[in-house]
C-alpha cells in the first residue's frame, strides 16, 4: 500500500475503532481492576521509519538497563534490517508486518495479538506520533502498561483513551529525548500528569559506536574495487553521495542535477577521490543515469550493492557522506563517519543524526512543514525548502573534510 492509502485507513478506520475499543477497555476496567506490575518484557512499536530505530536504541538500552526487563519490537517488514544495526533487540523478539496489502495487514495484525499474549509481554510502548494503527496495537496487545505520546489540550490527532501512561510529546526537543521520555515513565515512582517530569540530557542520547573486524573491513574494500577496478585502497578516498529518500516524505530529495554539480566539483577539487552513489536497488537504474551524466571513472553506480546490514561497514571505510534527510544519515551515526545531512521539510532540531553529523538548513519561514500534528503530511509540493540550498553552500560545508588544510575557499 502507498502512503497515502495508509494514512486514509488510518484516519477513516482508526478513529472509530479507536473509540469502540476505548468503550471496551473502560468496561473492563469496571468489572476487574488493572493488574499493575513492574515491566519485564517491554514491546516497542515502530513501524513506519528505519531512521527512528537508531533514534530510539538510546531508550531501549536505558529500558534493559533500569527496568532489567526483555525487550522486544514491531515493525514493517521492510524496515526490519534497520534493526539489525545495534543489534540492541534479540532476533528472535522482533515481529514484523506486511505492509504491502491490506489482506495481509489484517492477517499479521491478528498473528501480532497471538504473539503478544505467548510471550506475555506486560507493557507496551507505541514510539509512533500519534498513529491509529500503532494505538490499536497497543491496546489490543493485552499488555497492563501501555505507555505513549498523548495530546491533552492540544489539538492533535484523537487515538481513543487506551494509554496508562500518557506522556506529554514535546515539539521543542529532540525526538530521541521524547523516546527516552516514554521509558522515564515506567521509572516514575508516582503517577504523573502528564508524564514525564524528568530533565533528558544529552548525555543520555549518545550512541555507541560500532567497529568492525580487519576481515569486514578487507572485504569492503574488495566489494569496491570489483564495482571499480582502478580502485586503490590506501591511495583513493570515498565519498558518498545518497540522492534518495523514502516515498514517505518525498519533498525530502534535493535536486538530481544539484547533486550532479556537486558530484563534479568534488571530483574536480580531489583527483584523490571515487564517488560512490548509494541506495536502494530500486534506485539502481536512476543512479545509473547520474553516471552516465556526470561520464567519469571516477563516479560509481554502488546503489543496490549493499544490504542495509553492511552499510555502516562501508562508512567505516569512506571519508564523507552527503545525504538528504533519510535513513543513511542516521544509519551513519553508529558510525564515526562525517555526514552532511539536507534538511527542509524536517528540522535538524528535532530530527538531526546523533552522529557525526552537520545539518545543512535553510530555515524558510515555512519549515519544517510536517509533524506530528499533521500526521507528517504537507501541502507543498514545491519544495523551495531544498531548492534554497546551494551546490557552493554544500561544497563549502564539505571542503574542511574533503581537503583538509586548504582553508575556507
Amino acid at each position: 500500500m502507498n502512503v497515502d492509502t495508509m494514512r486514509t485507513i488510518d484516519r477513516w478506520a482508526g478513529i472509530p475503532l479507536t473509540f469502540l475499543l476505548t468503550c471496551w477497555l473502560r468496561l473492563c476496567r469496571l468489572v476487574r481492576r488493572p493488574d499493575v506490575r513492574r515491566p519485564k518484557k517491554i514491546l516497542f512499536i515502530e513501524l513506519s521509519e528505519m531512521g527512528s530505530t537508531i533514534l530510539v536504541d538510546p531508550a531501549l538500552r536505558k529500558a534493559r538497563q533500569q527496568l532489567e526487563a526483555e525487550l522486544f519490537f514491531v515493525i514493517f517488514r521492510k524496515n526490519r534490517p534497520s534493526l539489525d544495526l545495534v543489534g540492541t533487540i534479540a532476533a528472535a523478539n522482533i515481529f514484523t508486518l506486511r505492509e504491502d496489502n491490506l489482506l495481509h495487514l489484517v492477517t499479521d495484525t491478528l498473528r501480532f495479538l497471538r504473539w503478544t499474549r505467548r510471550n506475555r509481554i506486560d507493557t507496551v510502548v507505541d514510539l509512533e506520533l500519534f498513529s491509529r494503527f500503532t494505538a490499536l496495537l497497543t491496546g489490543l496487545s493485552g499488555a497492563v502498561n501501555r505507555v505513549g505520546f498523548y495530546a491533552f489540550h492540544n489539538e492533535g490527532l484523537y487515538r481513543g483513551e487506551l494509554l496508562t501512561h500518557r506522556v506529554a510529546y514535546n515539539p521543542h526537543i529532540h525526538i530521541a529525548k521524547n523516546f527516552v521520555a516514554l521509558v522515564n515513565s515506567l521509572l516514575a515512582e508516582t503517577v504523573e500528569v502528564p508524564y514525564s517530569k524528568q530533565v533528558v540530557t544529552d548525555a543520555e542520547i549518545r550512541l555507541t559506536t560500532v567497529r568492525y573486524s580487519d576481515n569486514e573491513l578487507d572485504n569492503m574494500h574488495e566489494l569496491v574495487r570489483r564495482h571499480c577496478p582502478d580502485y586503490e585502497r590506501g591511495r583513493q578516498r570515498l565519498v558518498l553521495i545518497n540522492p534518495n529518500a523514502s516515498e514517505l516524505l518525498p519533498q525530502r530529495r534535493w535536486m538530481r542535477d544539484r547533486y550532479e554539480t556537486l558530484i563534479n566539483r568534488i571530483l574536480a577539487a580531489a583527483p584523490d577521490v571515487l564517488v560512490l552513489i548509494t541506495g536502494a536497488p530500486s534506485e539502481k537504474a536512476e543512479a545509473g543515469e547520474m553516471c552516465e551524466r556526470i561520464g567519469s571513472r571516477r563516479c560509481i553506480n554502488f546503489a543496490g550493492a549493499l544490504p542495509l546490514g553492511r552499510l555502516p561497514v562501508l562508512y567505516s571505510i569512506s571519508t564523507l557522506m552527503v545525504t538528504n534527510d533519510s535513513g543513511p544519515g542516521h544509519f551513519s551515526a553508529i558510525t564515526p563517519l562525517p555526514t552532511f545531512v539536507l534538511f527542509g521539510p524536517e528540522t535538524p532540531t528535532l530530527y538531526g543524526s546523533l552522529g557525526n553529523s552537520t545539518p545543512i538548513y535553510a530555515g524558510l519561514a515555512c519549515s519544517p512543514c510536517v509533524s506530528a500534528a499533521n500526521h507528517r503530511k504537507t501541502p507543498c509540493t514545491d519544495n523551495r525548502c531544498l531548492q534554497a540550498i546551494t551546490v557552493d553552500q554544500v561544497f563549502s560545508a564539505i571542503r574542511p573534510v574533503l581537503l583538509p588544510g586548504t582553508g575556507t575557499p
